[in-house]
Formats: structure tokens, sequence, C-alpha cells
């Protein structure tokens, strides 16, 4: 399985950006995905996690009611919708999976696939 993020760039505090993962093979299995990122000089976090076939979803309290963990199991991709960017949102943004689809295991960071990262740069 192979996932490729991209959609980072530099965006303007209060703009959107959507990220992207495009999976290899998104529908064969039951799998958790999400979104992480590491800002410099700090620890990698969750940003949001979901799962392909049930309704479930974490995400981070620094995001919530701002992004939104999205799937197309069509396209084989999985998004990050991000509005009302905040400059502290600087940060290099992973997708990883959980191929077993532990979400939970997941969110603590227990992914079997991660992806190259994109960077998305806030402004202030």
């Amino acid at each position: 399985v192979q996932l490729q993020a991209s959609g980072g760039g530099l965006v303007h505090a209060g703009g959107p950006l959507r990220l992207s993962c495009a999976v290899s093979d998104l529908t064969s299995e039951s799998v958790a995905i999400g979104w992480f990122r590491q800002a410099p000089g700090k620890e990698r976090e969750g940003v949001a996690c979901t799962h392909n076939r049930v309704s479930s979803t974490y995400y981070a309290d620094s995001v919530s009611g701002r992004f939104t963990i999205s799937t197309d199991n069509v396209k084989n991709t999985v998004y990050l919708q991000m509005n009302s960017l905040k400059p502290e949102d600087t940060a290099v943004y992973y997708c990883a999976m959980n191929r077993r689809g532990f979400l939970r295991s997941l969110w603590a960071g227990t992914a079997d696939y991660w992806g190259q990262g994109t960077l998305v740069t806030v402004s202030s």
C-alpha cells in the first residue's frame, strides 16, 4: 500500500486549504486512516482520523470545528479540509493508515503505512 500526500502550500491566516492523500488501495479492506502533523521543534501529533467503512472520527481539540476529514472510496483518496487556518497550524502534514482498522491505535500513532508529508505554512 502506498500513500501519497499533496495539497500543502502557503496560505494566509483565516484561509482554507485542502490536503489529499491518494491511497493505492482504500476499499479492499477495513482500515483506519488519518492525518498527523509535526511542527518544527515539536512532536508529531494526531490531527484527524477516520475509518473507511465505519462512521467514526477523531479530531484534535485544536482543530475541531475547523478541519474535516473525509474519504472518497471511488477515488481512493482521503481529504483534510482545513478552514480558518492559524499560524500555529504550520507543520508538515502526513497521512497514515492502520490496515487492521484500529482507529484508536492509529490515533495513538500506530500505523502500518505513512505518506511522505506535505508542508503547510500559514502566514499571519
